[in-house]
Protein backbone atom coordinates (compact mmCIF):
# COMPACT_ATOMS: atom_id res chain seq x y z
CA UNK A 1 0.00 0.00 0.00
CA UNK A 2 1.28 3.40 -0.90
CA UNK A 3 1.81 6.44 1.27
CA UNK A 4 -0.93 8.29 -0.66
CA UNK A 5 -3.47 5.60 0.21
CA UNK A 6 -2.57 5.83 3.91
CA UNK A 7 -2.88 9.61 3.77
CA UNK A 8 -6.29 9.45 2.08
CA UNK A 9 -7.48 6.81 4.56
CA UNK A 10 -6.35 8.96 7.51
CA UNK A 11 -8.16 12.00 6.10
CA UNK A 12 -11.30 9.92 5.60
CA UNK A 13 -11.26 8.55 9.17
CA UNK A 14 -10.59 12.00 10.64
CA UNK A 15 -13.44 13.51 8.63
CA UNK A 16 -15.78 10.79 9.93
CA UNK A 17 -14.79 11.56 13.52
CA UNK A 18 -15.13 15.32 13.09
CA UNK A 19 -18.49 14.91 11.31
CA UNK A 20 -19.81 12.70 14.09
CA UNK A 21 -18.73 15.17 16.76
CA UNK A 22 -20.30 18.12 14.95
CA UNK A 23 -23.61 16.32 14.31
CA UNK A 24 -23.85 14.97 17.86
CA UNK A 25 -23.65 18.52 19.28
CA UNK A 26 -26.63 19.79 17.22
CA UNK A 27 -29.91 19.99 19.20
CA UNK A 28 -32.77 17.85 17.89
CA UNK A 29 -34.83 20.92 16.96
CA UNK A 30 -32.11 22.16 14.60
CA UNK A 31 -31.15 18.80 13.13
CA UNK A 32 -33.57 18.82 10.16
CA UNK A 33 -32.71 22.33 8.91
CA UNK A 34 -29.00 21.66 9.29
CA UNK A 35 -29.18 18.34 7.45
CA UNK A 36 -31.31 19.71 4.62
CA UNK A 37 -28.74 22.42 4.04
CA UNK A 38 -25.92 19.90 4.20
CA UNK A 39 -27.65 17.68 1.67
CA UNK A 40 -27.96 20.59 -0.73
CA UNK A 41 -24.21 21.15 -0.44
CA UNK A 42 -23.68 17.61 -1.71
CA UNK A 43 -23.73 19.02 -5.21
CA UNK A 44 -19.95 18.96 -4.75
CA UNK A 45 -20.19 15.16 -4.74
CA UNK A 46 -21.77 15.26 -8.18
CA UNK A 47 -18.96 17.47 -9.47
CA UNK A 48 -16.41 15.12 -7.89
CA UNK A 49 -18.03 12.12 -9.54
CA UNK A 50 -17.86 13.87 -12.91
CA UNK A 51 -14.17 14.62 -12.35
CA UNK A 52 -13.56 10.97 -11.45
CA UNK A 53 -15.40 9.90 -14.60
CA UNK A 54 -13.05 12.09 -16.65
CA UNK A 55 -10.07 10.19 -15.26
CA UNK A 56 -11.68 6.74 -15.57
CA UNK A 57 -10.07 4.35 -17.99
CA UNK A 58 -11.98 1.13 -17.28
CA UNK A 59 -15.62 0.15 -17.24
CA UNK A 60 -15.51 -0.45 -13.48
CA UNK A 61 -14.43 3.12 -12.81
CA UNK A 62 -17.13 4.44 -15.12
CA UNK A 63 -19.77 2.43 -13.24
CA UNK A 64 -18.49 3.66 -9.87
CA UNK A 65 -18.49 7.26 -11.11
CA UNK A 66 -22.03 6.88 -12.45
CA UNK A 67 -23.26 5.43 -9.15
CA UNK A 68 -21.56 8.26 -7.22
CA UNK A 69 -23.11 10.91 -9.48
CA UNK A 70 -26.53 9.26 -9.25
CA UNK A 71 -26.49 8.98 -5.45
CA UNK A 72 -25.15 12.54 -5.15
CA UNK A 73 -27.97 13.84 -7.35
CA UNK A 74 -30.55 11.98 -5.23
CA UNK A 75 -29.03 13.50 -2.10
CA UNK A 76 -29.15 17.02 -3.57
CA UNK A 77 -32.78 16.71 -4.66
CA UNK A 78 -33.71 15.12 -1.33
CA UNK A 79 -32.16 18.06 0.49
CA UNK A 80 -34.32 20.48 -1.45
CA UNK A 81 -37.45 18.38 -0.85
CA UNK A 82 -36.81 18.31 2.91
CA UNK A 83 -36.14 22.05 2.95
CA UNK A 84 -39.36 22.73 1.03
CA UNK A 85 -41.41 20.59 3.42
CA UNK A 86 -39.80 22.25 6.40
CA UNK A 87 -40.58 25.74 5.06
CA UNK A 88 -44.19 24.69 4.37
CA UNK A 89 -44.64 24.05 8.09
CA UNK A 90 -44.06 27.74 8.78
CA UNK A 91 -46.34 29.15 6.09
CA UNK A 92 -49.94 30.17 6.67
CA UNK A 93 -52.56 27.58 5.75
CA UNK A 94 -54.14 28.21 2.35
CA UNK A 95 -57.82 29.05 2.16
CA UNK A 96 -59.66 26.14 0.54
CA UNK A 97 -62.62 28.29 -0.52
CA UNK A 98 -64.86 26.86 2.21
CA UNK A 99 -64.78 29.96 4.35
CA UNK A 100 -68.08 31.57 5.27
CA UNK A 101 -67.52 35.27 4.62
CA UNK A 102 -71.16 36.25 5.10
CA UNK A 103 -71.23 35.22 8.72
CA UNK A 104 -74.11 32.74 8.15
CA UNK A 105 -73.91 29.33 9.76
Amino acid sequence: MSQELYTNLAIFVLSLLVGFEVISKIPATLHTPMMSGANAIHGVVVVGAILVALEANTTTFYVIAFIAAFLGAINVSGGYVVTDRMLEMFSKPKDKGNSNKGGDK
